[in-house]
C-alpha cells in the first residue's frame, strides 16, 4: 500500500513538475505529515526530490530526472478502455485504479505530448446518461462485475415485467453493458431456474430491453437490467466462457432485434408540415425515422402520408397525442377511435364558460420540444 503511494507521489511530481505538500496530500488522500515522511523516504532511496521555499514553493524533482517505474498493473490495464468515463468506472468499483492508470500514462509521456493529452481532457467530455432521466440505481453492479471478471456463477432474484414478476435465475455472467444510463447484464441462463412463490406486482422503472422468458433452450444467453436485481448470491462454481462469444457483436444484434420486435404494428397517419417537423423531436426515434423517410408532400396536398411502426395501439395513442391537431390517424380503426374519443373528451373539458377565448387572429398555439442547445 505504502509502496504504491510512494510511486504515485513520484509520478505526480514527474507529471506536474511542482506541487505543495497540501496539494500532494489532497491528491493522495493522506495527511500533510504523511507526505513529509514519504518525501523523506524517496530522498533516502536516492530520488532527487527538492523543496523550494516561498509562496511559489513546493516539492519538485531534479530537472531531467525521469522514473521508469510506470508499468501498469493488471487491474489498471483492464480499465484503460474506460478512460474518459470516470462515472461508469466508479460505479464498477474501478475509479481508483483508473485514476492510477491515467497518472502512469501521463507520466510516461514526453512533456509536449503530456500537454496535448491534457488539452484533450479539457476540450472533450463524454456523458453517457440521457436527458431528463435519473440513471438507474444498481446496488449489485459491483458484485456482478466481479463475477464477470472471475467467471463465477451467480444466483439472482429478479423483478421482470412478464408474469410471474419475481423469478430466481442461476446465471453465468458473460458481460456488462452501459446504455443511456442503464446497466445491463448479459448472461447464460442455467436450467433449473424457477419462479419465486411471491409474484405480487412491484412498481419499477420504465421498461428496458430485456428479454427474459420462461421458454427457450437450456443455457440460453439473455439480457437482464441490473437495477431490477433484488438479491444476488455469488456461487462457488466457476464456468468456462464460450470461446466464440463477442460482447459487442452480441449487443449490436440484440438491440437491432429488440427494436424490430418492439415495433411490430403499423399505423397510417397524415401529418401537417408542422407535425412532420415536431415529430423529429417528440416521437421515439424509430417512429421519427420512419416519418423522415417518407417524401415531402407535393403542392396538391401539404400533408405527409406516412406509415409508421408502433409498439401497440395504446402506445401509439400516447405518442401521437403529442402532435395534437397536426396529425390525423387513418388506421388502424381502434387507434383512430381512441384519438377521436380523446379529442371529444378534451373538447368537453375545455368547452365550459370559464374557458378563455382563442386569440383574435384565430391561430392555434403549438408546443415545441425544448432542445438543450442552440
Amino acid at each position: 500500500m505504502r509502496a504504491g503511494r510512494l510511486l504515485s507521489l513520484l509520478l505526480l511530481l514527474q507529471t506536474r513538475e511542482r506541487m505543495t505538500a497540501r496539494q500532494l496530500a489532497d491528491e493522495l488522500e493522506v495527511s500533510v505529515r504523511t507526505v513529509y515522511r514519504d518525501v523523506e523516504s524517496l530522498s533516502a532511496a536516492g530520488v532527487p526530490v527538492y523543496a523550494d521555499r516561498g509562496p511559489d514553493g513546493g516539492y519538485r524533482l531534479l530537472q531531467g530526472f525521469r522514473t521508469r517505474l510506470n508499468g501498469l498493473t493488471t487491474g489498471e490495464a483492464e480499465t484503460l478502455f474506460l478512460t474518459g468515463m470516470p462515472g461508469p468506472a466508479s460505479e464498477l468499483g474501478l475509479g481508483n485504479v483508473l485514476a492510477a492508470a491515467e497518472l502512469k500514462l501521463m507520466a510516461a509521456l514526453p512533456p509536449d505530448l503530456r500537454t496535448r493529452a491534457g488539452r484533450i481532457r479539457e476540450r472533450f467530455h463524454l456523458d453517457t446518461s440521457g436527458w431528463f432521466r435519473t440513471p438507474d440505481q444498481a446496488p449489485h453492479l459491483h458484485r456482478v462485475a466481479d463475477a464477470v471478471w472471475n467467471h463465477q456463477r451467480i444466483q439472482i432474484r429478479y423483478r421482470r415485467w412478464a408474469h410471474p414478476q419475481h423469478v430466481t435465475r442461476t446465471l453465468e455472467p458473460l458481460g456488462v453493458v452501459l446504455k443511456a444510463g442503464s446497466w445491463y447484464l448479459i448472461a447464460r441462463t442455467i436450467s433449473g431456474s424457477t419462479p419465486e412463490a411471491d409474484t405480487r406486482p412491484e412498481p419499477g422503472p420504465e421498461p428496458g430491453p430485456e428479454r427474459d422468458t420462461e421458454a427457450g433452450a437450456d443455457a440460453a444467453i439473455r439480457t437482464y437490467r441490473i437495477a431490477r436485481v433484488l438479491n444476488l448470491d455469488v456461487l462457488p462454481q466457476r464456468f468456462t466462457r464460450p470461446h466464440d462469444f463477442d460482447l459487442a457483436t452480441y449487443w449490436q444484434h440484440y438491440t437491432q432485434r429488440f427494436e424490430a420486435d418492439s415495433y411490430r404494428d403499423r399505423a397510417e397517419i397524415l401529418l401537417t408540415p408542422q407535425g412532420r417537423h415536431r415529430a423529429a423531436h417528440l416521437l421515439p426515434p424509430t417512429m421519427a425515422r420512419a416519418i423522415a423517410a417518407h417524401p415531402a408532400p407535393d403542392e396538391s396536398d401539404d400533408r405527409t402520408h406516412a406509415t409508421v411502426p408502433v409498439e401497440s395501439v395504446r402506445h401509439a395513442h400516447v405518442e401521437l397525442l403529442k402532435l395534437g391537431a397536426d396529425v390525423e390517424v387513418l388506421s388502424p380503426p381502434e387507434l383512430r377511435r381512441l384519438m377521436t374519443d380523446t379529442a371529444h373528451a378534451l373538447t368537453a373539458l375545455y368547452s365550459s364558460p370559464d374557458t378563455p377565448a382563442p386569440p383574435a387572429n384565430g391561430t392555434t398555439a403549438t408546443a415545441t420540444a425544448r432542445i438543450p442547445c442552440e
